[in-house]
């Protein structure tokens, strides 16, 4: 009987979709595992089963599932935080927060509100009149903002304005200090964050916590993680100690069998379409004279990249507005860097060629696009840079790799094909359909390489693999969403076990 944790040799009866199932022909087959590695696919019963089998029982296989885009503390202690998202109003909001559970330190925090269309404006008086003495976080669902009352303001030796929210910089540091919990409850919830995760398909992520990650992930890997393969990023605060220590994009975490690893330096260049702090060419609609703003001046931004290419670690730029993309795409070519840039949401047309030429992965959420349809339709109607663009962006050679931003979105890898094959969610018109893509497409985004240099299931390659109860490659979007992942195995060993 096959058990999580157990090391699979033979996975019969399956059937193949995905990146490289060119066998898929062949109808129902079996896969041979050995030493993490797919060694062989025979049709079923050519070759007799060898060692520990897992029955497939006819379902499908594709290539282990990739989540390119993770903040992993801030994902798994949503579960601990009230949800904002159902707030229609800044009204609704505190009084939702003034019901919340007051967590073990004192404090209520909040997640996911969504103020972009609200009637009316969040404002401290409004907050502290709900939640009164408690101190009270409620973080915007981009976490580029947070509304606080006065005694969090105290308590975070702040002094407030008369809305209340922090934006961009402060914001993240409030974002810090919330996460900041004993490593002992903050590792617990990320191993039930990597087991939900592995339900989901998902055997790797790319780690964006602003935290000195190296540390964190040596010690939850010192305690027996071995869930998911993960690559954390570093912040521009941190990129000296990485160089100081040596970590080079690639590297293996000591210890960790090859599953952590050194990922990119991550600047995050401009703001958000809720917080209107993305920097755009135009101004956001009724707002005359807010183009939003880089957070960085162009020049230090290369000075960082410069600086983390000639050490060996890639970079991973946010840029949301189409300021912001060109401005990135600009210190890409001036450093001979190489990486992503993070988001990717407004892009001019004449940029789009050059991701490709320049060889600039674009990661992106596609549930974001229909998070944001409403504010996108209400607040940027005059910009002319695209919108959303995947289909513009793989057209033009781009490599897509698809994330959620947990917990901007939820980690559902599922969900993110859906969006983007369908660009519909909740029975509504697909929005800019032009911008989808093929379910191909989307699948190979989800893996590792991306859109353009996807996991295959093939002999020699790694045996990271899904077994699911339906082909994703022909799924309607409801189908899609409802996908059930039988077993995930990460490098020949079952993770997840329905």
């Amino acid at each position: 009987m096959t058990a999580v944790g157990d090391r699979v040799d033979t996975i019969v009866a399956a059937r193949l979709s995905g990146p490289g199932s060119s066998l898929a022909p062949l109808g129902p087959v079996d896969v041979f595992l050995a030493d993490g590695v797919i060694v062989d696919i025979a049709p079923a019963g050519a070759v007799r089963p060898v060692g520990r089998v897992l029955d497939a029982g006819g379902a499908w296989v594709i290539p282990g599932l990739w989540d390119h885009h993770v903040h992993v503390m801030q994902w798994a202690l949503v579960a601990q935080r009230q949800h904002l998202d159902v707030a229609t109003s800044a009204a609704d909001a505190a009084q939702i927060m003034a019901w919340a559970p007051v967590l073990s330190d004192g404090r209520r925090v909040g997640t996911g509100f969504r103020d972009g269309l609200w009637g009316d404006a969040p404002t401290l008086e409004l907050i502290d009149a709900a939640t009164g003495a408690v101190p009270t976080y409620l973080i915007n669902s981009d976490v580029h903002s947070v509304w606080m009352n006065s005694a969090a303001f105290e308590r975070e030796g702040m002094r407030p304005d008369e809305s209340g929210l922090v934006r961009e910089e402060p914001a993240f540091e409030i974002s810090r200090r919330l996460n900041d919990v004993d490593p002992a409850v903050g590792d617990a919830a990320v191993d039930a964050m990597a087991a939900d995760a592995a339900s989901r398909g998902v055997v790797g992520i790319v780690d964006l916590d602003m935290a000195w990650n190296a540390s964190a992930w040596e010690r939850r890997v010192a305690g027996g993680f071995d869930a998911l393969r993960v690559d954390f990023g570093i912040y521009p605060e941190h990129l000296e100690r990485a160089v100081g220590e040596g970590l080079r994009t690639g590297d293996e975490l000591t210890g960790s069998g090859g599953l952590v690893r050194v990922g990119p330096l991550k600047v995050i260049t401009d703001g958000s379409l809720g917080t209107r702090t993305a920097a755009c060419s135009h101004h956001y609609t009724g707002e005359p004279g807010n183009v939003g703003a880089l957070n960085y001046p162009p020049d230090e931004v290369l000075a960082l990249m410069t600086r983390a290419t000639g050490a060996g670690i890639d970079c991973a730029i946010h840029a949301i507005g189409d300021v912001a993309n060109s401005a990135a795409l600009d210190a890409f070519a001036a450093s001979g860097a190489r990486g992503t840039i993070e988001h990717a949401q407004l892009v001019a047309h004449a940029d789009l060629a050059r991701f490709a030429r320049l060889g600039v992965a674009a990661s992106v959420q596609p549930e974001h696009a229909l998070d944001d349809r409403d504010m996108t339709d209400a607040m940027w109607r005059d910009q002319t840079a695209l919108v959303y663009p995947l289909r513009s962006l793989s057209a033009a050679g781009a490599n897509l790799r698809f994330g959620s931003d947990a917990p901007v979105a939820r980690l559902d890898p599922w969900a993110a094909m859906a969006s983007a094959v369908h660009r519909s969610r909740d029975g509504r018109e697909a929005w800019r359909p032009d911008e989808r893509v093929s379910a191909e497409i989307a699948m190979a985004a989800s893996t590792r390489g991306g859109s353009t240099s996807p996991s295959m299931l093939q002999p020699g390659t790694v045996a990271d693999l899904v077994v699911c109860d339906r082909d994703p490659a022909t799924a309607d979007e409801w189908e899609l969403r409802a996908t059930t992942v039988a077993a995930t195995v990460l490098a020949g060993r079952v993770t997840h076990l329905a």
